[in-house]
């Protein structure tokens, strides 16, 4: 009878315990259900913040393949937050100004700009931050971003990786090299060429082209390589502008090769067929991603990276024949 009773007595614990517990676990649930619930719009998936517009606005000229990839970037988080993304381009500095007038007219809640022609910006972003409208700069403007008081910089240091560059041509044993610019005055391209210059051993010219006119382009390159024949590397600062690099140095029946910065899927291909030598890669989906995201965590979160002090640099990498296959399969999907 005690041993049966003893038994009873603890199965009837047992069952308290359990039912405690669950009871315990269903509170827990709730109040974590409703803790979910308040932090829902903050939380990693689509976001159900209160919809925001946010204009971009850079300098891509007509047909650069480039300005794709950064739009994709910027499209994917203006989906997962809840963001109307309103895209315009021009390359002329003032004309891009006017764009950043047209955004602030619109009363849009936050800009993301490039700042290829600073100088040009400066009035029209000091009108955005008095209407009291966030700017972040990306791609272009590293050395301006802070001092007209932007948030946020996106991109990466363009003189360093032209350093890089200048330091992987002497591993290669270049000796004479062309820098292409196709826009001049263009702070971050003629970064990228003094990064070069500064640390290639051997000679580097610099070589306009119009980056608006590509027939231009290829025959330009095509009559430099045939008036000097020591150029051993044309050095472009685009994918298009490699891809035609090569075939003006097929059409000057010249043997120079050619490397270059920035990448899309035509020139992973190149680089795996070996007619680009190496590319620099900048990232431009994450630049866009991270600029519109980061638009969106300011306004509801109060975050901005860096301090408002450094920049978060989204490259430079060297792709080369060696590593160029791991990110083949997203230069497929246009996202590299």
């Amino acid at each position: 009878m005690d041993l049966r009773l003893n038994r009873h007595r603890r199965a009837g614990l047992a069952a308290l315990a359990t039912a405690a517990a669950l009871l315990a676990a269903g509170c827990s649930s709730q109040g974590g259900k409703k803790a979910q619930e308040a932090d829902a719009g903050l939380a990693a998936g689509k976001a159900d913040t209160p919809r925001m517009r946010i204009a971009m606005i850079t300098h891509a000229a007509p047909g650069d393949t480039f300005w794709d990839t950064v739009r994709k970037g910027a499209k994917a988080a203006a989906a997962k937050d809840n963001v109307d993304l309103v895209y315009s381009s021009n390359p002329n500095g003032a004309d891009q100004a006017n764009l950043i007038q047209n955004a602030i007219n619109q009363k849009v809640d936050g800009i993301a700009v490039t700042l290829a022609k600073p100088d040009a910006m400066k009035g029209a972003i000091a009108k955005a931050k008095k209407a009291g409208i966030p700017v972040v700069a990306f791609n272009a403007g590293l050395d301006q971003w802070k001092d007209m008081g932007l948030l946020e910089y996106f991109g990466q240091d363009e003189n360093i990786a032209g350093q890089a560059f200048g330091k992987h041509l002497n591993e290669i044993g270049a000796k004479h090299d062309i820098c292409v610019i196709q826009e001049q005055g263009h702070v971050a391209l003629e970064a990228r060429c003094a990064g070069v210059k500064k640390t290639f051993k051997g000679k580097t010219d610099i070589l306009y082209v119009n980056g608006t006119d590509m027939p231009s382009v290829k025959s330009t390159i095509s009559a430099k390589l045939k008036q000097d024949s020591s150029i051993d590397h044309v050095v472009t600062l685009g994918a298009p502008f490699a891809l035609t690099a090569v075939q003006s140095a097929k059409d000057a029946g010249d043997k120079a090769k050619v490397a270059t910065f920035d990448l899309n899927k035509d020139l992973v291909s190149a680089v795996q067929s070996g007619d680009v030598e190496f590319a620099v890669d900048q990232q431009p989906y994450l630049q866009g991603y991270l600029s519109i995201d980061s638009l969106w965590l300011y306004k509801n979160n109060g975050n901005f990276s860096g301090g408002g002090e450094q920049p978060v640099l989204t490259g430079p990498a060297f792709v080369t024949k060696d590593n160029v296959d791991t990110i083949a399969k997203f230069a497929q999907k246009g996202t590299r």
